[in-house]
């Protein structure tokens, strides 16, 4: 009688595991911030999830946007309020918290200094000392004040008001972050989020395999089509890429780079071409790869040498040195998660 009740037992378990809705998977894609956005999720209940997602870019956009004439950010930066929103407000947080821990390399308020050297929505200035200076003054931690109202609300004040807040070397990992969490609301747990080539990835492929992210190999020029200098595999983290191969611009012979080091007021001159960041959070992976980019190889190895404690500092170097030889350098935490090599780099070691 047990071994019969084992039997119906048994085939229980098969008719129901059988009954159980398999995971399908979608694919979502468009145009967002400029950029394209592609996703790949497993659900059971084989969701086109794409108008929530929309929504969640457009949310994203009338808030932090610097291109949305209408925007809270923009608004902020003309004076016209001082409340933030729920998405604004973590954001000035962990910028805020960014800045802090780079000593100042990444920083929110060097908008003015991004539009005066061209790299924003105004036309570019002709620089000279004297008009770096004058918008170095309204930049800098001391700026800004984050606190809350009498009745509870966020807001920013500003030490000046001529300080300009921009978001974009945070913005695009944050949103990648929050359709995360929504797909995490929705009870979806394996997926692969990538807005213009900054990527989290989350859970795996129903066969157990992990996802396979490439990184772009730094072109020779803006123009060039994108080569894969290597795939990764990830599982729960992000990974963001930050290059000054094809925000620039040249004149006179001189070439500008898009990254702007708060220090200076001026675009960034040394030979790093590109950085890439492993991280939990595709918000802090821009922040780092942002970081980094500002500090240049040679600071940035001193900076992760310096923080020997913090497991999150995973990241491959591309540079041109001063010969003109192609070099990598990565660190050993970033090593475990390359899954092939295809232009055979030899990843020097720090």
């Amino acid at each position: 009688m047990k071994y019969i009740s084992f039997i119906l037992l048994a085939l229980l378990a098969l008719i129901l595991t059988g009954c159980q809705p398999r995971e399908k998977q979608i694919r979502l894609g468009g145009e967002a911030q400029g950029t394209y956005y592609s996703i790949i999720y497993y659900d059971a209940q084989q969701r086109n999830l794409q108008p929530q997602i929309d929504s969640i870019l457009q949310a994203f956009d009338q808030s932090a946007s610097l291109w949305v004439d209408s925007s809270l950010l923009r608004r902020i930066n003309r004076n016209e309020t001082i409340l933030l929103d729920s998405i604004l407000s973590p954001m000035f947080e962990q910028a805020i918290e960014m800045n802090d821990y780079s000593n100042g390399a990444f920083d929110i308020t060097v908008g003015k200094l991004v539009n005066a050297w061209g790299f924003g929505f105004e036309h570019r200035k002709d620089m000279t000392d004297h008009i770096i200076d004058s918008l170095k003054q309204y930049t800098g931690s001391g700026s800004i004040t984050i606190s809350h109202d009498s009745m509870n609300r966020p807001i920013v004040t500003k030490k000046y008001a001529e300080t300009e807040f921009d978001f974009n070397a945070i913005a695009q990992g944050y949103v990648v972050d929050l359709i995360g969490a929504f797909l995490e609301q929705q009870d979806i747990h394996n997926y692969l989020i990538d807005v213009g080539g900054e990527v989290i990835a989350r859970g795996h492929k129903p066969n157990g395999e992990q996802w396979t992210v490439g990184i772009e190999r730094p072109a020779t020029n803006k123009y060039d089509q994108p080569e894969v200098e290597t795939s990764i595999l990830l599982e729960d983290k992000a990974v963001v890429t930050s290059g000054n191969y094809r925000k620039y611009y040249e004149k006179d012979g001189v070439k500008y780079a898009h990254t702007i080091d708060p220090a200076t007021g001026r675009p960034v001159e040394h030979t790093l071409l590109s950085v890439s960041v492993i991280d939990d959070y595709a918000w802090r992976a821009d922040a780092l790869c942002t970081m980094f980019m500002v500090m240049g190889l040679e600071q940035s190895l001193r900076f992760i040498d310096d923080h020997p404690n913090d497991p999150q500092v995973q990241a491959v170097f591309f540079i041109y040195n001063q010969e003109g030889e192609y070099r990598t350098f990565a660190t050993s935490a970033f090593e475990q998660y390359i899954k092939d090599n295809q232009s055979n780099t030899k990843y020097t070691n720090q």
